[in-house]
């Protein structure tokens, strides 16, 4: 199939545009490299620099290939961020969706699949059902969640009028190689970076604040499957375990052989106490389920960050 990947050149994105590759699919992508790097681009993809707030070329670009399946990776994704520039937030992950949305259904192609990355750390708010099943109504406490609970709403508009179909993913946490180590969100990412460089990394509040940590790798066999199968609708990928900013600084210590000890700083606002998903749908429906641990997904992570570290 054909597939645009957007946000391929950052994280989550380059790893699934390998991935889809690897499976024999024809992949283009668009980015703006605010975040991503050409240096993870798959050769065998076709790039664009493009951003997704940019409503004529983005028209032009799908247009011009007209894609089977749009997996929508391009985002803001900084919470802190996302508080402090809510309209920045609003107009790069609301108004650039509906722009990919608009253009992909200008297309005419039959059975189009708009997959959608989504947050679960985000959406729910403070929850009191934990793990958190997607039944549960999300109350988001910072702008960022609030523009991933509007694409949704779009989304089940344009499906029910326009025919759309598509899939929304509530992500976990998601860690592992490739992350960007010197931006504000990605705790793993910049803990690893600072402690293989001996530098001393910065607990927001108490550190006892609990997220669901899913590996990268786990979570681009989720999008696959989505593609693959015939998945509709909201599904959330996560490990359904919570587990401590504190401990996660713990672990990544031992694995790095760091010997800094805890910094603590103020809480962010828009910070969410407890997070952990609840992933018995995917489980049910499509039969995903984590292969990876926070203990083994932490190690890969810190091998791979040594690798680069010594390169550079």
């Amino acid at each position: 199939m054909k597939i645009l990947v957007t946000g391929g050149a950052g994280f989550i994105g380059s790893h699934l545009a390998d991935k889809l590759i690897e499976k024999g699919n024809e992949v283009f992508i668009i980015d703006n490299l605010s975040t991503g790097s050409e240096k993870n681009i798959n050769k065998n993809a076709k790039f664009y620099k493009a951003d997704i707030v940019e409503k004529e070329k983005i028209e032009k670009i799908i247009l011009d290939e007209k894609p089977d399946v749009i997996f929508h990776l391009a985002a803001q994704i900084n919470v802190r961020k996302s508080t402090e520039d809510p309209v920045f937030d609003l107009n790069v992950n609301v108004i650039g969706t509906i722009n990919l949305i608009d253009s992909f259904l200008k297309t005419g192609k039959q059975d189009k699949k708009f997959i959608f990355a989504s947050t679960g750390g985000a959406i729910y708010g403070e929850c009191n059902i934990i793990p958190t099943p997607e039944t549960v109504e999300p109350f988001p406490l910072s702008p960022y969640g609030i523009s991933k609970l509007t694409v949704e709403k779009f989304l089940n508009y344009y499906k029910e009028f326009k025919g759309l179909r598509y899939v929304s993913l509530r992500l976990g946490n998601v860690y592992g190689p490739r992350q960007n180590p010197y931006a504000e969100a990605g705790v793993v990412a910049i803990f690893t970076n600072k402690m293989l460089k001996g530098e001393k990394p910065v607990i927001f509040g108490d550190g006892n604040q609990t997220r669901d940590f899913v590996y990268v790798d786990d979570v681009v066999n989720a999008f696959i499957l989505t593609m693959e199968e015939d998945a509709d609708g909201i599904y959330n990928v996560g490990t359904e375990k919570e587990t401590s900013v504190n401990e996660i600084f713990e672990l990544i210590k031992k694995y790095t052989g760091s010997d800094v000890e805890k910094i603590y700083g103020e809480e962010k606002e828009g910070d969410i106490r407890r997070s952990c998903l609840s992933t018995g749908k995917i489980k049910r429906e499509l039969g995903w389920k984590p292969e990876y641990g926070i203990e083994n997904g932490l190690k890969k992570t810190v091998e791979w960050f040594k690798e680069k570290i010594v390169q550079i």
